[in-house]
C-alpha cells in the first residue's frame, strides 16, 4: 500500500507489496525489495538499496552525504540486507572514496537514535541498541550487540559475537566472542550467554575461554599472550580465527582487566 501522502521519485524502484506511508519521500536511484514497510516521515536519499521484509519507522533519514570533509560529491551508497528493522530517528549515512558505500546486512536491528556515519560496514544479526553511534569506517561483524549509548571510534573492528556494555567509549578493536565493558573498556570475559543462545557447544565455548584465558588472564601483554596460545592451544578454526583478529589489528585491541 502506497499512501497518496508518500512523496516517491517515479524513478525509485519498489518491489511487490511495500507498504509506503504518508509523508515519507523516496528520491530517484532509490531500491527497495519485496515486502519493506516505509513508517510515515521517512526521507531515504538517492543511490539507497534496501532489501526485503525490512521495516523503517518514523523520523528515520537513510541515504544522505557524509559528514566527512574530504568528500567531493562522488556517487556512493547505502546498502541495506534483508529483514533488517530500522526504528525510529535513525540516521545511516552514505559511503565515501574509502569504501565506496556504507553497508547494513541481513537481520540486524538499528534501536532508536541510532547513527551509522559514512563507510561503516555492519554484518548480519548485529543489534545496535538505543543511541549508539558509529564514526566513519568502523567495520561490526556478524551477531555483536552494541548496548545503548556506544561509541564507537573511526576505523575500529568490532569482532563477530562481542558483546559491548553501554554507555561504553570504544577506541581500541574488541576482538570475537568476548564480553567488553568499564572505562576505559577492557576484556571482561566470554559471551557464553550469547553464544551458548546461538547453539555453540560447551566444548567450543571452553576453547574459547582457554584462548582469552592465556591471552588476557595469564599474561601481561599481549604479545606474550599469543605466544602462549601458539605453544599450548591445538590449532583449530576457533584459535585461527582469534589470532588472526588480534594479529592483524591495525588499532591495537582492548586490554585486559587491570
Amino acid at each position: 500500500m502506497i499512501s497518496n501522502l508518500a512523496n516517491i521519485s517515479s524513478a525509485a524502484k519498489l518491489g511487490e507489496n511495500v507498504v509506503v506511508e504518508a509523508f515519507s519521500t523516496i528520491y530517484n536511484n532509490v531500491n527497495i525489495g519485496n515486502g519493506t514497510k516505509i513508517h510515515p516521515n521517512v526521507t531515504i536519499y538517492p543511490g539507497t538499496t534496501i532489501g526485503s521484509n525490512c521495516e523503517i519507522f518514523p523520523g528515520s533519514v537513510i541515504g544522505l552525504e557524509p559528514q566527512d570533509l574530504k568528500f567531493e560529491g562522488e556517487e556512493t551508497y547505502v546498502e541495506i540486507g534483508n529483514n533488517t528493522i530500522i526504528r525510529e530517528c535513525v540516521t545511516i549515512h552514505k559511503g565515501t572514496k574509502d569504501k565506496w558505500k556504507t553497508k547494513i546486512g541481513n537481520n540486524c536491528l538499528l534501536m532508536v537514535y541510532v547513527h551509522v556515519a559514512h563507510d561503516c560496514q555492519i554484518g548480519d544479526n548485529v543489534v545496535l541498541a538505543a543511541y549508539a553511534g558509529l564514526s566513519g569506517h568502523v567495520i561490526i561483524d556478524d551477531f555483536a550487540i552494541l548496548e545503548g549509548k556506544v561509541a564507537a571510534q573511526q576505523f575500529v573492528h568490532i569482532g563477530s559475537h562481542s558483546f559491548v556494555g553501554g554507555a561504553s567509549l570504544v577506541r581500541k578493536d574488541i576482538p570475537p566472542y568476548v564480553k567488553a565493558a568499564r572505562e576505559p573498556l577492557m576484556f571482561a570475559g566470554v559471551n557464553s550467554v550469547g553464544l551458548r543462545r546461538r547453539g555453540f557447544s560447551d566444548e567450543n565455548i571452553r576453547e574459547i575461554e582457554d584462548i582469552y584465558r592465556a591471552l588476557y588472564v595469564q599474561n601481561n601483554n599481549i604479545s606474550m599472550g599469543i605466544k602462549m596460545i601458539e605453544n599450548s592451544i591445538k590449532i583449530s578454526k576457533l584459535r585461527t580465527e582469534i589470532l588472526d583478529f588480534v594479529s592483524n589489528s591495525e588499532r591495537g585491541v582492548i586490554r585486559g582487566m587491570i
